[in-house]
């Protein structure tokens, strides 16, 4: 049986009013002037933002931005790692709660909708067809026992592409199942970052689910936008040296790519430069030497991309990053945080797509 969560306790009202009903006239009409009153503010208080949401394994906002942007209030964000916990708050100005294992599900503020990036840990009985059992033991296990508890309107997941074929399709069998299984519509696509104006080539599967029929009916995955993309249009002007990778760290990458090239395959650092419609996926480790993203130089070793640039691959607005820098965070910290983070663009067209469908008269 669906659960029905209210907002306001309209119970603890209408027993009020019965009570009332045995004082005098006069006194009646005073103490049910106020629970209208009282009740009117409280709908009123909640009525302030459209909609509620909990921004889970939330990393630096990337998900939580598009849906802050449409009305909706964060009532819960949840984020382990140290660092990208300060650049959420220096952003955001909202504390992120920690490990997600340490919350409790039914003392979540109520809210509509779930979103989160959550972690593809092994599934290891994956394929037993167990359902939600099979999920004991990983991070997602976390997501569900808060969705079982709470059933929000609907929930937006993301994970890296090879999610829907690990361990041969059955990880992400079990995942739609347990969703499936909780009462859940679910949907999901595999979307790509230069589809929606980024210049990244970055594929993540985007997994979403409704309550009500009626709302899953309404939505559909967006359409690529197509929008020309053009790395110069995000590269910074007057780069530091500091960027400029080492003529010892150029001439490694050389030679690994030759000696890879001599295996017949195409693994080695990747050259672009202003004009490049699209760059490879970036990733955690771009820190270490960037050479998924080489950054061509006239007369001069390649460099890696700025911190600043980074995160404009993912969307993110300059802000964030400035306001990370002034809280602290290396630049180290911050390559990892884009890194991991999910393409802002495309989350900003699916989660424009989920609210209409939840909210089609608003």
């Amino acid at each position: 049986m669906k659960q029905i969560h209210l907002k306001v306790d309209e119970n603890l009202h209408t027993d009020l009013r019965v009570k009332c009903a045995k004082l005098d006239t006069s006194m009646q009409e005073y103490l049910t002037n106020l629970l209208v009153k009282d009740l009117k503010l409280e709908k009123k208080e909640l009525n302030q933002h459209k909609f509620q949401f909990i921004d889970l394994f939330a990393g630096v906002g990337g998900i939580r931005i598009p849906f802050d942007e449409l009305g909706g209030e964060c009532v819960l964000g949840s984020e382990i790692d140290k660092y990208a916990k300060i650049t959420y708050q220096s952003y955001f100005k909202d504390i992120p709660q920690g490990d997600i294992s340490k919350i409790q599900p039914c003392e979540i503020d109520n809210f509509d909708i779930l979103v989160g990036g959550f972690p593809c840990q092994p599934f290891s009985q994956a394929g037993h067809r167990k359902g939600f059992h099979d999920t004991r033991g990983t991070l997602f296990f976390e997501v569900e026992k808060i969705l079982r508890c709470k059933t929000p309107k609907a929930f937006l997941l993301e994970n890296v592409k090879g999610l829907k074929g690990h361990d041969k399709g059955n990880t992400f069998r079990v995942i739609k199942e347990s969703l499936e299984s909780m009462g859940y519509y679910v949907t999901e696509k595999v979307l790509a970052a230069k589809d929606f104006g980024l210049p990244q080539n970055r594929e993540r599967i985007y997994i979403v689910g409704f309550w009500e029929e009626e709302d899953f009916n309404r939505f559909n995955f967006p359409e690529a936008t197509n929008e020309p993309t053009k790395l110069g249009k995000i590269l910074e002007k007057n780069v530091d040296e500091k960027y400029t990778i080492s003529d010892r760290l150029w001439a490694g990458h050389q030679r690994r790519k030759k000696e890879h090239a001599k295996k017949g395959n195409g693994f080695g650092f990747g050259m672009f430069n202003e004009d490049s419609t699209y760059t490879n996926t970036i990733s955690a480790r771009y820190y270490k030497d960037g050479s998924e993203i080489l950054i061509e130089q006239k007369g001069k070793n390649p460099r890696k991309l700025t911190p600043l640039e980074a995160a404009r691959l993912q969307g993110f607005p300059d802000e964030l990053v400035y306001s990370a820098q002034k809280a602290g965070v290396s630049d180290t910290q911050l390559y990892k945080q884009f890194g991991n983070a999910v393409p802002v663009n495309v989350v900003r067209n699916i989660a424009q797509n989920m609210i209409k469908a939840l909210f089609p008269n608003k």
